[in-house]
């Protein structure tokens, strides 16, 4: 129900940031763009009747939870959820509803993530990965990690998962000789456009 068969992405990429950086960076990107739009557009979001409080209301630090807080709140609620799958968008919005700014969600399992995402250094099994659920129901609108910069790590993580080593060869020689810690995200335009309107 959140899915389009197209769709634009807003994908920066940093270099030398780790996971803590990233969830600052995309913090200060929405509130930025928020600020934005209630400095130049409340008119347009009165004439679509935009309740223009609940952007208000979103205030950091951003509240944050691991992927094990969310289970724990999700099981609570008695939620149709499996640990250890990744979050459906009744889970998302179960979790976004509790909050009036947007959620970060943190370590997901790495099994369930993109395979060039850092496992965390205490918990392997974890990714330094985040989903930033938008409030009021309207579920994730970023996704993003510390990516791997170890060449071995790489590619010990794409014939993990069975992906085609020649495919991903360009991107595994832009780390032969070292880089890096840096980190990312996506943000879904359309999603994004569609919380805030």
């Amino acid at each position: 129900r959140r899915h389009l068969t197209e769709f634009w992405m807003v994908e920066p990429e940093v270099a030398f940031m780790e996971l803590p950086g990233l969830l600052t960076l995309a913090e200060d990107f929405i509130c930025y763009i928020l600020d934005r739009v209630l400095d130049r557009r409340r008119e347009e979001l009165k004439s679509l009747e935009r309740d223009i409080t609940k952007l208000e209301a979103v205030r950091r630090p951003f509240p944050r939870m691991t992927y094990d807080e969310a289970a724990a709140v999700l099981k609570s609620k008695g939620a149709a959820f499996t640990y250890g799958s990744d979050f459906g968008a009744p889970d998302e919005t179960i979790l976004s509803e509790m909050h009036d700014s947007p959620l970060m969600v943190t370590h997901y399992p790495a099994a369930v993530k993109a395979f060039y995402m850092q496992p965390d250094p205490d918990r392997p099994d974890r990714a330094r990965c985040v989903d930033v659920l938008a409030p009021e129901g309207y579920g994730e609108i970023i996704g993003g990690s510390q990516r791997i910069h170890d060449h071995d790590l790489l590619l010990s993580r794409i014939r993990e998962h069975g992906l085609p080593e020649e495919a991903f060869k360009w991107y595994l020689e832009i780390r032969r000789y070292g880089t890096v810690p840096h980190s990312g995200f996506g943000m879904g335009i359309e999603r994004a456009v569609s919380w805030i309107c």
